[in-house]
């Protein structure tokens, strides 16, 4: 029996948070949800997430900066999908330069979430 997959949401907005979580759990896979991305760093369980959903601009570490942290560590990094209102073209070439599978405009479409995710996972 295969491993149900679980979707890291990093996300200050608790309202974004709980409607990611009900959509993560509506297609089936398990959920951790972070309210900073210093919350997520501190968690001791990292390497069983399988994909993250990341906020670009939250309190404290930008999802940009999280993105940075990862990529310095020596273990591998699940694929990181951003989500952001602030879509202009810099903060996105900086989230696909350092490694993001996807980089998403607020209100997120969730038919094309969903698919980055399912992409994600196969990736």
């Amino acid at each position: 029996m295969s491993r149900t997959p679980v979707i890291a949401i990093v996300d200050d907005d608790q309202s974004i948070r709980e409607a990611l979580d009900d959509l993560v759990l509506s297609c089936g896979y398990q959920s951790r949800l972070f309210t900073s991305a210093e919350e997520f760093l501190a968690a001791d369980d990292q390497s069983a997430i399988d994909c993250m959903l990341v906020d670009v601009k939250m309190p404290g570490l930008t999802g940009l900066e999280l993105q940075a942290v990862l990529n310095e560590q020596e273990a591998p990094r699940p694929p990181m999908i951003f989500m952001t209102s602030y879509r202009d073209d810099k903060t996105r070439t900086a989230a696909m330069n350092g490694g993001a599978f996807a980089f998403l405009g607020k209100p997120v479409n969730f038919s094309q979430l969903v698919q980055c995710l399912e992409r994600a996972l196969k990736h």
